[in-house]
């Protein structure tokens, strides 16, 4: 009994990390993300966004793996974005409001980004995973160039709102969507060309090899 006793007081007393290999999964795949968003412009943003992923993980993310994520993640925020100036544009035009034109070229700025994040999550999955594929530099180079195309459509955006004759807080709303949506892009570049340069030396090892 008292051995029992014992026994049960130590396994009460192990840490919960120890009892269960998921929660050591998801610290490392943590610790992995907050690692690779401190390469980013804006890493608090980086790890708020990512880490909500870490429990649909078994294992640590790779390189890969996390720029995937992060397009995925910042294709989201467009189609939200997206979802909520198309319902302002709706409403201004109804009105016949005269700053109703202003919004609807920032929604078609949006609406091309979201099919440029769209292309990039495509020809992501076309990389190859050993780091030997031979059209890797086609495929980076036509994601960062639709990567940068998104990211200077959500610029445009918020550039044709200066000084113009919009109501403040339709303007503030659209503003702050559309400036989450642009930092989310810009950890999306940066976290892609981390693994771009990581792929292309491994790739490159692989080859110099006899």
């Amino acid at each position: 009994m008292r051995l029992y006793l014992l026994f049960l007081s130590l396994l009460l007393l192990a840490p919960a990390s120890a009892r269960h290999p998921a929660i050591r999964r998801r610290s490392r795949a943590r610790a992995f993300i907050e690692l690779q968003c401190q390469t980013t412009l804006y890493p608090d943003l980086c790890t708020r966004y990512l880490s909500c992923h870490v429990a649909n993980l078994s294992t640590t993310p790779t390189h890969q793996k996390l720029a995937q994520i992060a397009l995925k993640v910042t294709l989201d925020r467009a189609e939200s974005t997206k979802a909520y100036v198309t319902e302002v544009a709706k409403q201004q035009e109804l009105k016949k409001a005269k700053h109703y034109q202003e919004i609807k070229d920032c929604l078609d700025q949006i609406n091309d980004g979201v099919a440029q994040l769209w292309n990039c999550i495509k020809e992501t999955e076309m990389i190859k995973e050993d780091g030997v594929s031979r059209d890797f530099p086609w495929h980076a180079s036509n994601v960062k160039t639709w990567m940068s195309a998104a990211l200077t459509d959500a610029n445009m955006c918020i550039y044709g709102f200066s000084g113009r004759a919009i109501p403040g807080k339709t303007k503030a709303v659209i503003k702050a969507r559309v400036l989450n949506l642009e930092q989310m892009t810009s950890v999306s570049l940066a976290l892609f060309n981390r693994f771009a340069a990581r792929y292309k030396s491994s790739s490159s090892s692989t080859h110099d090899q006899p």
